[in-house]
């Protein structure tokens, strides 16, 4: 499977289509009925009194050592449980200043109401998905998703380029530098968590990752408002192909769903809580201990929404598979070992489709 140079048609920007007042989407937005937001059927159903895990973690920032021997054992097996049950929680007093992650959203905010001409500047292919875009997948006639984004990278330093980093707002790459720096320190502890909980040693998976050489991006979503909500989703079904995704979702407009038994669940987001989700590279190595779990985005008429997925990946190179220390005769690997590089390229090319990336891309490798 080759790396696509670019789109295979015309690209539209979805805000454009929503500031020109159009009151019928485009065909080329249109899900089919069984895919739609609310239809018959079961698969479909949603949960409106059932909330993702809320989880605090005051104490994961006592020291400097990076430990998490602050968090009581509860705390400890409430994240493990989330890890195996659910694939997604959401965490409060995770040690990113509330006010730093206002100045966020409101920087990237500020970005996507630029004039066009300051964001096309920034357009993106599909050869590295870097700068601002409006489509995943190269596949031609492909029903769309009703989004833009802009998608940067912060590590490896090799990767970082901060010219391909928006100039406007003014501030924007002072405060996204702060942010990027304190969420991948965020992450580096809660991978803590994470191996401790499966019985590894505390650094497993960060080693595994490439310790300090890890990939870290991030993604910001932009839903403008939809005349027709009820027809087209913000982003398809798909499960994360990283390692562990760390959102900051718009404080006042929900919106992120999550399957749950069938159903999907609309998660309201706490004040100032991060959402984490167990992606792919996780769950193969822990041999499935670990879920890495379907989520779409719904959009509305009246609001557009803002949010920032932070992805703490592997380094791109490394082989994945499950650890050995948790395969034994009878439970033995789910997955061939692959790069990274090699597994994200199969949603880069068909864009999200559910969970089939982590049968397809690993079947191609056998």
């Amino acid at each position: 499977m080759n790396n696509p140079k670019d789109w295979p048609e015309p690209i539209v920007r979805v805000q454009s289509l929503s500031d020109s007042g159009i009151s019928k989407i485009p065909d080329r937005y249109v899900k089919p009925p069984t895919e739609r937001p609310i239809s018959l059927g079961r698969s479909n159903q949603l949960q409106t009194d059932v909330n993702i895990p809320i989880i605090d973690l005051q104490g994961l920032f006592n020291d400097e050592s990076r430990s998490f021997s602050g968090l009581t054992s509860s705390v400890v097996e409430q994240i493990s449980e989330a890890c195996r049950n659910w694939g997604f929680f959401q965490v409060v007093n995770h040690g990113v200043p509330p006010e730093l992650m206002d100045q966020a959203t409101q920087v990237w905010r500020e970005f996507f109401h630029q004039p066009m001409e300051v964001k096309q500047s920034y357009a993106n292919s599909p050869k590295t998905y870097e700068g601002y875009g409006s489509r995943l997948g190269v596949e031609k006639g492909a029903i769309l998703d009703w989004s833009d984004y802009y998608f940067l990278h912060y590590l490896p330093c090799s990767l970082k380029d901060q010219k391909k980093w928006p100039a406007l707002p003014v501030y924007l790459r002072e405060v996204i530098e702060e942010y990027s720096k304190q969420v991948v320190n965020f992450g580096g502890r809660l991978m803590k968590v994470l191996s401790a909980n499966l019985g590894l040693r505390e650094d497993y998976l960060q080693d595994v990752f490439g310790g300090e050489d890890i990939g870290a991006c991030l993604r910001v979503n932009f839903y403008p408002k939809c005349p027709q909500p009820d027809l087209t989703l913000g982003l398809s079904p798909h499960s994360d192909p990283g390692g562990l995704t760390i959102l900051l979702p718009d404080q006042h407009v929900a919106g992120l769903q999550v399957r749950r038994d069938g159903d999907w669940i609309t998660v309201k987001p706490a004040s100032h809580a991060f959402i984490v989700n167990i992606g792919d590279q996780i769950q193969v190595l822990s041999n499935a201990i670990y879920k890495s779990v379907e989520h779409r985005v719904i959009v509305n008429s009246a609001d557009e929404r803002v949010s920032l997925a932070f992805f703490y990946n592997p380094s791109g190179d490394l082989m994945i598979e499950p650890a050995k220390e948790l395969v034994t005769q009878h439970n033995p690997p789910l997955y061939p070992p692959m790069t990274f590089n090699e597994y994200r390229l199969y949603m880069r090319t068909k864009g999200p489709q559910g969970k089939s990336q982590l049968g397809e891309s690993q079947k191609s490798s056998i």
